[in-house]
């Protein structure tokens, strides 16, 4: 790693190991060949973007592989990786301050420092929370002895945490009717939930796409790992190339409670104090039974159920990791706590931008675009933070980029590849809007949100090959009154409609 000496000064510096942080330093490197362009990180690891396949306009897919930062820096000989965590940022004098005891003078500065998990129960050691890599692992060695667990959260990574765990019996705790809520509605978990008691395939479906975190996302993306110090996200594919097996001889066994959240965890010492009863693993849905083993921690339920298990997984989103920057700098943050940034991904202090998951997009979006803390999201806001400072630096305009006139995700769950498209949850749109559906059980569930005549969002589930004539569809807001029903007819070739 390039020495850098104390009081180092750069025209851009980046902090963030992740997509957004690792994707913007790239860009920059490409537009200034001749600066020293510094990015700092915590990890010894950066997340680089591997085989990019562009989908349709506005969808893609990539790979995510975690690399020593030594290869980022062969890549780009301009980036110098500074490993080591902010201490503190003092924005008024353009400079920032290491862990290690060095600072760092930048003209321009893009924070990209992702988000943490937000855990259910803070310094419980039979709490784990699911965001990266590390935690992953440490996931696993604890699932190898474990008879039973409780998941908790209904997002992108408990849906497939709770779909790739076998021989392990899973409570599921979620506070919505339906799982997945992030991206499905109720249908379209119907349509899943018959894959949670089939008996798996040995060999996984070859599957070409993106990984990314949801929520944090599919990646969305970070728990505790050894020490507290930050990993990066985990995608949809971060189980693969990890045992999932718990003790038990059996496949899948899901058990999922709806509409409750934990009401407190008790340890085993408490709990025996309560006196009260615990359940075992229902069998039948009526057929509620007190429990006979002793387990070393027990969930009470807000829906006065309480389970015993090995472990509890809390995998219920994440916060944005804004805290290392706030002290003494007087950002204006969103309601979820991230830093806002403008329509040039500008925070609102002079020369510091941000990208991903640590910032909150406050301008007024696409009609069909709203934000989530996914990693396509991570990537295009590090790429577009980029050309934003760049164009600020040589005096030029620049235009919002296109990836912000539509939302569109593409990821897999349950082995079925899944396409989000617009407002596909009618997020907003209150009741003013109705659903077309189409589905053929076990193979695809197609669902589209119609307004006035106009299709606003998608979910395509399974290979339907609509995504590209649907994202022209809602791109260009063509009236499609005219085909009632017949929008979703297997029999009309719709392309033929809408080349």
């Amino acid at each position: 790693m390039a020495a850098t000496p104390s009081g180092a000064r750069s025209r851009f510096v980046v902090v963030g190991g992740g997509i957004a942080g690792v994707t913007c330093a790239e860009k920059l490197a490409m537009e200034f060949p001749s600066e020293d362009i510094f990015l700092m990180t915590a990890s010894p690891v950066i997340k680089a973007v591997t085989n990019v396949r562009q989908v349709s306009k506005t969808l893609e897919e990539f790979d995510v592989e975690e690399q020593p930062s030594s290869l980022l820096e062969k890549r780009y000989p301009n980036i110098k990786v500074i490993q080591s965590g902010v201490e503190q940022l003092r924005s008024d004098e353009h400079k920032i301050f290491t862990e290690d005891g060095k600072e760092y003078v930048y003209e321009k500065l893009c924070l990209c420092a992702g988000a943490k998990p937000k855990l259910i129960s803070e310094g419980n050691p039979y709490v784990l929370g699911i965001r990266d890599t590390d935690s992953a692992q440490a996931f696993q060695k604890n699932l190898a002895q474990a008879e039973r667990i409780v998941v908790v959260g209904n997002g992108g990574i408990a849906l497939e945490l709770v779909y790739e765990i076998q021989g392990c019996e899973v409570i599921w705790a979620i506070k919505d009717k339906a799982i997945g809520n992030t991206f499905f509605d109720a249908g379209a978990a119907e349509f899943l939930i018959p894959k949670l008691s089939a008996e798996k395939q040995e060999t996984p479906i070859e599957c070409k796409r993106t990984k990314y975190t949801m929520e944090g996302s599919e990646e969305k993306e970070r728990p505790v790992a050894a020490s507290d110090k930050l990993g990066s996200a985990l995608g949809p594919d971060w189980h693969e190339g990890l045992s999932l097996k718990g003790t038990k001889e059996f496949s899948h066994k899901v058990h999922i409670e709806v509409l409750c959240e934990v009401k407190k965890i008790h340890l085993q010492q408490e709990f025996l104090q309560l006196q009260q009863t615990s359940l075992a693993f229902p069998k039948e849905v009526k057929n509620v039974e007190p429990d006979e083993v002793l387990w070393p921690v027990y969930v009470e339920l807000t829906n006065g159920k309480i389970y015993g298990c090995n472990f509890i997984v809390s995998a219920t989103g994440v916060v944005p990791n804004v805290t290392p920057f706030l002290a003494g700098n007087n950002f204006a943050l969103g309601e979820d706590g991230g830093l806002k940034v403008d329509k040039h991904m500008h925070t609102s202090l002079p020369d510091i931008y941000a990208a991903g998951d640590i910032c909150t997009a406050s301008w007024e979006p696409s009609p069909v675009w709203h934000q989530m803390r996914l990693w396509t999201q991570a990537r295009q806001m590090g790429w577009y933070a980029a050309k934003c400072m760049a164009a600020d630096t040589l005096g030029e305009s620049i235009d919002l980029d296109f990836s912000f006139e539509l939302f569109a995700h593409v990821t897999k769950f349950f082995n079925y590849k899944v396409v989000v498209l617009g407002k596909y949850n009618a997020q907003g749109l209150g009741l003013d809007h109705e659903l077309m559906l189409r589905c053929t059980k076990g193979q695809e569930y197609v669902k589209v949100v119609m307004q006035s005549g106009r299709m606003v969002g998608a979910v395509l589930i399974g290979d339907t090959d609509l995504e590209e004539t649907f994202e022209n569809l809602i791109l260009n807001q063509m009236d499609l009154s005219a085909y009632g029903e017949d929008l979703l007819n297997p029999d009309v070739d719709i392309e033929d409609y809408f080349d």
